[in-house]
């Protein structure tokens, strides 16, 4: 089935060390996404997603703007991030792993998401929702964010996580 990411209930967070001492969190306000889900064979399962680079927020407007720079994310000159899956292999009942191209500041680079399948809800309005959560590690460095003055200070890896809810795509 095919299935629309509802933004209203969904979300794209990161984590990065900084200073080697602290976490700094942070998310993507503005995405959307498809998911073509085949729950009998997962496997035909496919998932693509366009993050606005623009929308970063770590709630701190100084930093914010830093990483919509050329310094790192380039926000005007590289719009979007996107996530196309390659292949999706299921590891269990409701597990399995998404694999596909992660495109940041034109650079592409395959990532791997350990994926949750929640299951589906009918909700009091007549739409069906299905539910899913993914995380993944990736070293910025391999999407040339490697600010000289940052690289010392902060690690390189970016831990991601997402929880989405999708909408079935006749029911927007």
């Amino acid at each position: 089935m095919n299935w629309n990411i509802d933004p209203a209930h969904s979300e794209i967070n990161f984590t990065v060390r900084h200073m080697m001492i602290s976490n700094v969190r942070g998310r993507f306000e503005k995405f959307t996404g498809t998911v073509d889900f085949n729950e009998e064979h997962p496997e035909q399962s496919s998932v693509e997603v366009q993050i606005e680079a623009a929308s970063i927020n770590t709630k701190e407007a100084q930093r914010d703007g830093h990483l919509r720079s050329p310094d790192f994310l380039d926000a005007e000159q590289y719009p979007y991030l996107t996530f196309k899956s390659t292949r999706v292999v299921k590891t269990g009942e409701n597990t399995g792993r998404i694999v596909g191209d992660l495109t940041i500041r034109d650079i592409t680079r395959e990532v791997v998401l350990d994926v949750e399948y929640a299951g589906q809800a009918q909700s009091p309005w007549g739409t069906t929702s299905a539910g899913f959560s993914a995380t993944t590690t990736i070293n910025r460095k391999d999407w040339n964010l490697n600010w000289n003055v940052m690289s010392s200070r902060a690690s390189p890896l970016l831990s991601i996580w997402i929880s989405y809810k999708a909408l079935g795509s006749s029911e927007k």
